[in-house]
């Protein structure tokens, strides 16, 4: 047979597109006339040198032929070593060394004594097959899992190409891989706890606020407060992902290449914490070629922490707006546009001033004004107005340092997290999403509360937007005490929440 047809499929954004592998071997020329067509790049042009040694080493021979092989369609960029499986087995068939295979999606690297390693994207695959009414999908053994998740498919692990070759043969030989839901790893059992921050109650009430809610923090204080300890510690107090929640983050990790090898789905929420020097590449998305997903998508249904936010570069700062109003970011290319999630929850910790002791009463701060209000500057005002706490974190005193209180611990306000947000799956969306049209009717206000509202935006001169991101605080305030209205003591705490810019950037 000179001509044989294979299947495969091309990652793009966090979506898969199927490809149609043609292998073409005609008599003309000699085996070293191996041409590959349909817009591939360089790896791909490079699978020639993979699958003849890997076809030789794994006994299977190689035709004295010329093949010629097209990627369809043409017009797609084809990027990533993932289709050598289907080109090998597209050969393969050729030779009638394999049966026909159009209910078989294949992605696969190979190495050059035909084992077979791990591709990104293997979910994407599967969901794409799915869609495409093929039955069944061929990937490595350390990718089985991770495809597993899709529903309606059969996934098949392999980790060398003869065993691919035997199944294709035999197909009763081997079942496919079974979805195992991922239990807690060992490293969100071993997550630090609360309990381990002395002192900083308000602090520590702030961010089960903010965990109940899915709001944006923004902690301010000297070194040695405990912004980071506290930061660290936040991952902790978040409920565990719901199953389209865990389905979303697996595949944004899946397509980014940094899913640990043999997971399915992932069980526990990803806590990012990129450091100052990141480039807006890294942290929104995009780079060379196709474009990838940056620490805010990989942050999607996690935490974001940005650590001495005014040492990042004011350019990769602004670039958050877009994610944090609208929970996805659009990279426009010349060729493409794509959309990654982004829906996460934003923890940043600075320093009030340069030397860092700017209101401290226990150190004198060597800062002039204009210095002060220079560093500030870095953080601009849209920014902060996209977030929804800000609190100040104070040095903790010598006798809350050395008290014999233990205070609360991680899994008493988890638990407190956790009630909040099931009345919240409730109504459809957490609070930090509360649609407009639905604002005023979960967050009406009695006499009492809208004196209160209306006196913290006139004295504060509080944007549209920080009045409703007040509402908001407020309405997750009022779930965190039981209550099904907001009063004007949810809305007075919620306020306070928004003081802490208005001291330090006015």
């Amino acid at each position: 047979m000179a001509l044989f047809r294979t299947r495969s499929a091309a990652v793009f954004g966090i979506d898969a597109h199927l490809i149609d592998v043609e292998v073409d071997m005609y008599p003309a020329g000699s085996a070293r006339d191996f041409i590959t067509v349909g817009m591939p790049d360089t790896a791909v042009r490079e699978s020639r040198e993979r699958i003849k040694s890997a076809l030789l080493n794994s006994g299977f021979g190689y035709p004295n032929k010329s093949v010629t092989i097209n990627l369809a369609p043409a017009n797609l960029r084809k990027e990533g070593a993932g289709f050598d499986l289907p080109m090998a087995m597209g050969i393969l068939g050729a030779m009638g060394v394999v049966r026909r295979s159009d209910q078989h999606l294949f992605v696969g690297e190979l190495s050059l004594d035909g084992s077979i390693r791990s591709v990104r994207g293997a979910l994407s695959m599967a969901v794409c097959a799915r869609s495409q009414g093929i039955a069944n999908v061929l990937v490595p053994a350390d990718n089985a899992a991770e495809a597993a998740v899709a529903d309606g498919v059969r996934v098949f692990g392999f980790r060398h190409l003869a065993e691919v070759v035997r199944f294709l043969n035999e197909p009763g030989t081997m079942q496919p891989t079974a979805f195992v839901m991922s239990a807690p790893s060992a490293r969100q059992a071993a997550l630090p706890d609360f309990r381990e921050v002395r002192g900083q109650m308000g602090a520590k009430r702030a961010l089960e606020v903010a965990a109940a809610g899915a709001h944006n923090v923004l902690m301010v204080g000297p070194p040695g407060s405990g912004k980071t300890m506290l930061a660290r510690r936040f991952a902790g107090i978040l409920p565990p992902l719901t199953f389209q929640e865990a389905l979303e983050t697996t595949q944004v990790h899946s397509v980014a290449g940094v899913l640990a090898r043999g997971v399915g789905l992932l069980a526990e929420r990803p806590f990012r914490a990129p450091h100052h020097t990141v480039s807006d590449a890294g942290l929104i998305g995009g780079g060379s070629g196709m474009p990838r997903p940056g620490e805010v998508s990989l942050a999607h249904h996690g935490v974001l922490f940005l650590d001495e936010l005014p040492e990042f570069p004011r350019n990769v700062l602004e670039q958050l707006r877009q994610p944090l109003e609208e929970g996805s970011v659009t990279i426009a290319r010349s060729t493409m546009t794509l959309s990654f999630p982004s829906s996460f929850m934003l923890v940043a910790a600075m320093n009030p001033c340069p030397c860092g002791f700017f209101g401290d009463t226990t150190r004198e701060c060597r800062c002039t004004g204009a210095i002060i209000q220079r560093y500030l500057g870095r953080v601009s005002g849209p920014l902060l107005d996209r977030i929804d706490l800000h609190i100040e974190v104070p040095a903790v005193p010598y006798k809350e340092l050395r008290g014999r209180d233990e205070g609360v611990t991680t899994e008493q306000i988890r638990t407190r997290v956790a009630l909040a947000r099931e009345l919240q799956q409730r109504r459809g969306f957490y609070n930090a999403q509360i649609p407009h049209s639905q604002l005023r009717a979960l967050c009406a206000l009695d006499d009492a509360g809208e004196r209160t509202l209306e006196l913290a935006v006139r004295k504060m001169g509080l944007s549209a937007r920080a009045h409703d991101r007040i509402l908001k605080v407020a309405r997750t305030v009022a779930d965190l005490g039981g209550s099904g209205h907001v009063t004007a003591k949810h809305l007075a705490e919620a306020v306070q929440y928004r003081s802490l810019d208005r001291s330090y950037w006015t």
